[in-house]
């Protein structure tokens, strides 16, 4: 189990060359890909309703900001294994604080959400991130099906939004050498995380929120599970916390700013 919460804030991504499988604690299980059992809860499930304009139109980012994350206090929240029923609420709470946020979505349910779910990440100034087509240990898959899982994924985002990823995260946070190769071909960088909240085994919305706002250090990249209404339960205050002790919320690109996330190279904080 590799941890990164004892690494040192560094003004630099971190590289680390692994030789064998490298295998991160998250998702403790596979996310299923839309055939989760729904868990009980009174949390709001909103949809999206697109435009009539959206059948043709792909969605305009809005500009990019001034931000330096060398000089200010930045922290990236990132959040796997959607699009899922709650992500458009999560969406709404993130705009009320003026939050972006880089969402590592599986393919296979890109392709069974709404479309407008995905052009309102995109007009809202979030980042889009490959996480697999349907989330396999992508170590354990032979050549051209490590590929297919990424590149079927990339294809599908850009037909549907007009986004190119550059970012990847592999699930479970397992990858090898191999793994890094394929994602440099195809110009993905591999980003992990230093903050672990744990959200897909504790579904307990304040323990979640407790483990975020621990001592988080600028930097830091946040993991959370869009699927699961615990983890949405524990945003607005999570938020409202990063909030009171001067973070702005960025997107793993814009924490980076200049030094951009290389492909092939695999990323745990600034």
């Amino acid at each position: 189990m590799l941890r990164c919460m004892g690494f040192r804030c560094a003004a630099i991504g971190v590289l680390l060359a692994v030789p064998v499988v490298s295998t991160v604690c998250a998702c403790g299980a596979a996310p299923t890909v839309r055939k989760m059992k729904s868990i009980a809860s009174p949390l709001p499930v909103a949809t999206p309703q697109p435009s009539p304009s959206d059948a043709l139109a792909m969605p305009v980012p809005p500009p990019e900001r001034d931000i330096n994350c060398m000089k200010s206090k930045c922290i990236a929240l990132t959040f796997d294994d959607g699009p899922g029923k709650y992500t458009n609420l999560l969406l709404t709470m993130l705009a009320k604080h003026q939050a972006r946020a880089t969402f590592f979505v599986v393919g296979a349910n890109v392709v069974e959400s709404p479309r407008g779910l995905l052009l309102r990440m995109v007009r809202e100034g979030h980042e889009l991130a490959n996480h697999t087509w349907d989330h396999p240990s992508l170590p354990s898959l032979p050549p051209l099906a490590l590929r297919s899982q990424l590149r079927r994924t990339q294809e599908v985002v850009m037909s549907l939004s007009g986004v190119r990823m550059t970012l990847m995260r592999p699930p479970y946070g397992a990858t090898d050498a191999r793994v890094a190769a394929e994602a440099r071909r195809q110009g993905l960088a591999e980003v992990m995380w230093s903050i672990d909240t744990m959200d897909w085994r504790d579904r307990d919305s304040s323990l979640v929120a407790r483990r975020t706002l621990r001592n988080p250090k600028p930097g830091a990249i946040v993991l959370y599970h869009d699927i699961h209404p615990t983890t949405i339960y524990a945003i607005p205050r999570i938020l409202q916390g990063l909030e009171r002790q001067g973070f702005t919320f960025v997107t793993v690109s814009e924490l980076y700013g200049e030094r951009k996330p290389q492909p092939g190279a695999r990323y745990f904080k600034r």
